[in-house]
């Protein structure tokens, strides 16, 4: 698993946000790269980041 700095990571390759405290072995957090991910404390702050996309597996509601 990947080291948790905050509850939101972003993958800046696929666009995609993920809730590390609702991760499904689809998300495959371990497979970023660490120079895409970006570590947010909130959904909203990483919305107003980046246009991520919500993941379909942890989060729901893909756009994509």
């Amino acid at each position: 698993m990947v080291y948790k700095y905050k509850r939101y990571l972003g993958n800046t390759n696929t666009v995609e946000v993920h809730d590390t405290n609702n991760e499904n072995t689809n998300c495959q957090l371990d497979e970023i790269a660490s120079d895409h991910r970006k570590w947010y404390d909130t959904l909203s702050e990483a919305k107003n980041d980046y246009d991520y996309d919500n993941c379909s597996w942890c989060l729901g509601d893909s756009q994509r």
